[in-house]
């Protein structure tokens, strides 16, 4: 009898627009690719942008960024119904069989936003210093309840007027114990860092000992016209 290969460990990243999700997920893929077998998936809405720039950058193989163009708010492709990316997820694990990890990005959102424990197994969820210090102590789904908060940008905090410390320990009281990440691209020791929460994740997860935690419903919100949601609505 053949023995199954496990299923890939299905790791989401959300967060507003602008505060490095994209950034994200190529530095792990620099940093992680001679390890593990990887795949990416990118939401927008109406674009395949984040994909493009992750190909431009040659973080992996260009075959292994796919791009899902959501046509409606991103939170409703990672949570409302999740059938595109899962099918998107599901594409990817087929076709490069095995794959370690497959990281699936949110489109730029706000908040509340939240991944469906249906499509990944674990999520983390980005805010950057350039957002404002007192963002993480705002609070909701996506800052309390991710499996990791990561606070990005950090080199930029004297150069935003933003006390990073004060920043990250707002972003603790505001998750009850949960992690925080204090990250930049420049300062390598919080690169590995990160990089090392995803390896414990994935032995977690191969050994069968990691169970996704549903992070909750996102909070009652509205949108209004802008540029970056062609619709207004609100959502209970």
């Amino acid at each position: 009898m053949t023995e199954k290969t496990p299923r890939s460990l299905r790791l989401g990243v959300a967060g507003p627009v602008g505060t490095g999700k994209s950034s994200v997920i190529a530095t792990l893929c620099r940093h992680l690719r001679d390890e593990f077998a990887l795949g990416v998936i990118t939401n927008d809405i109406y674009t395949d942008e984040d994909a493009r720039f992750l190909k431009s950058a040659g973080v992996l193989p260009e075959e292994r960024i796919r791009a899902v163009e959501t046509g409606a708010c991103p939170h409703t492709a990672i949570r409302d119904d999740v059938t595109m990316n899962l099918m998107a997820v599901e594409d990817m694990e087929r076709d490069f069989a095995p794959l370690d990890i497959v990281l699936v990005e949110s489109g730029g959102d706000n908040l509340t936003a939240t991944f469906s424990p249906a499509l990944v197994d674990a999520q983390l969820f980005v805010l950057d210093v350039a957002g404002g210090g007192d963002v993480a102590r705002k609070g909701g789904p996506g800052i309390a309840r991710a499996d990791l908060l990561i606070i990005n940008k950090i080199d930029l905090g004297p150069h935003v007027d933003v006390d990073v410390a004060q920043m990250v320990a707002d972003a603790e009281g505001a998750r009850e114990g949960k992690p925080v990440l204090a990250l930049s691209r420049k300062h390598p020791d919080t690169i590995e860092k990160l990089c090392d929460w995803v390896r414990q994740l994935h032995a977690a997860h191969a050994a069968g000992h990691h169970t996704p935690v549903d992070p909750g419903p996102m909070a009652p919100h509205h949108h209004p016209h802008d540029s970056n949601h062609a619709h207004g609505h609100s959502h209970d």
